[in-house]
């Protein structure tokens, strides 16, 4: 298939005829199911810890709601700023040396952040879960991407097919996850920590076993001009931008979203099944919402409308808060913002990763995968502080998710207009 006859498909909804509807599963590479396996087992570990690092925090280490916030942003801009850095690896040393770094270092972040009992400490571990992750991540998801593209070329349907199984596996993971933390919890947060750990032990030594040496079709780079390409790439920057907006107001389910439930249950309980819910809807529903989407709808429209549902999701909490509802009615706002918050997220992120392929440089989809989700760990960074000082404001209750409603609105204007440049080729 040629560059532009690629660039389109993937651009606009397919109009031809479409491929059987043999399951997706059935018609996948062995890597390619190694790799969703693996994201599937990645989730499961880290969010049987992160749900409930929040209150860890501010509860057994003492901390201040805008040092929590902070360590919170923190934690993702070691690991999204940085996926920039595991990106440029993955390209210079393939995927599997740094897929198996990544799961040693996420090994001993686990464990350590079990033992901390310190601000020091917690900062540093945190910093190597984060860092852990900027390895992997990047090598998982920029494979899975590039061979995307290559399902698509060999004429199975959409690449965001199996970006959206991709996705679906690991809201899998995110929702077995918080069930298991939940459990540990029982016993304490150190157990939960080192059963993260655990997982990571097994995902480690799963890929030094099945993941080959060398992927064909993957081109290693050494130059270092691909940074300088990148930074006036502006179609690419744009995209990066407005996805580094939702991942802001995503990241609002570990800080806005645990104060709401608590004010209006009492406690932190009701959270488990909160994720448990968003985990669900993404495990049944990404699939059927990718072929609608992608039958209807171009990638920018696609982000747009889920940006636009996200946000939604946001004045929902923002008109109930004046009324003061608790109990189970005062659940329910917050229910909405994760309904909303999990369809915008079906639409958004299939379509950012789908977008990619076609706006990186030959051989370089690991750093752009990588730079996609640096730049918004940068801002997530700076929002998550200022989110977390606007909660502890005494600000009106709807003030704070109001100015948040605002967030993916505003990211819908930076979306790449019109046709993105011609995509550099990359070798299949």
């Amino acid at each position: 298939m040629s560059d532009v006859s690629s660039r389109l498909l993937s651009q606009h909804p397919a109009t031809g005829p479409r491929p059987p509807r043999e399951r997706t599963w059935r018609r996948l590479s062995p890597l390619v199911r190694l790799l969703i396996v693996t994201q599937l087992a990645f989730n499961i570990g880290f969010f049987a810890v992160l749900p409930f690092l929040a209150e860890h925090l501010g509860t057994a280490i003492g901390m201040t709601g805008w040092t929590v916030g902070f360590v919170l942003g923190l934690r993702t801009f070691s690991q999204q700023g940085l996926f920039v850095v595991g990106g440029r690896l993955v390209d210079r040393y393939g995927v599997r040396p740094v897929v198996l770094v990544g799961c040693a270092l996420r090994i001993a972040g686990f464990a350590w952040l079990g033992f901390a009992d310190q601000t020091w400490a917690v900062i540093g571990s945190v910093l190597l879960i984060g860092f852990a992750a900027a390895l992997f991540s990047p090598a998982v998801e920029s494979e899975v991407a590039r061979q995307a593209v290559v399902w698509e070329e060999e004429g199975h349907g959409s690449r965001t097919r199996v970006l959206a199984l991709f996705s679906a596996a690991g809201q899998a993971g995110s929702f077995v996850g918080p069930l298991l933390g939940g459990l540990l919890l029982a016993v304490d947060f150190r157990t939960a920590c080192l059963a993260g750990a655990a997982v990571f032990v097994l995902v480690l030594a799963g890929h030094a076993w099945l993941m080959p040496r060398h992927i064909p079709g993957r081109v290693r780079v050494r130059d270092r001009a691909g940074v300088r390409e990148l930074l006036r790439n502006r179609p690419f920057l744009a995209l990066c931008c407005a996805y580094g907006s939702y991942l802001l107001a995503y990241n609002q389910l570990y800080l806005a979203l645990p104060d709401e439930v608590e004010r209006a249950a009492g406690s932190q309980a009701p959270l488990s099944w909160l994720f448990a819910l968003s985990s669900l809807l993404v495990v049944f529903a990404q699939l059927p919402v990718t072929r609608w989407a992608g039958d209807r709808l171009d990638l920018r429209r696609s982000m747009a409308a889920g940006l636009l549902l996200v946000a939604a999701g946001f004045a929902v909490v923002a008109a109930a808060r004046p009324a003061g509802w608790t109990g189970l009615a005062g659940l329910l706002p917050a229910a909405g913002y994760v309904v909303l918050l999990t369809v915008g997220q079906m639409l958004i992120v299939p379509a950012a990763r789908a977008w990619v392929p076609d706006l990186a440089e030959e051989g370089r989809i690991g750093l752009y995968t990588g730079a996609l989700s640096s730049v918004s760990g940068v801002i997530v960074l700076i929002g998550s502080s200022a989110i977390g000082s606007l909660l502890d404001a005494g600000l009106p209750a709807a003030v704070p998710w109001a100015l948040l409603a605002a967030v993916p609105v505003l990211a819908v204007t930076l979306l790449p207009r019109g046709t993105v440049r011609d995509p550099q080729p990359q070798t299949a």
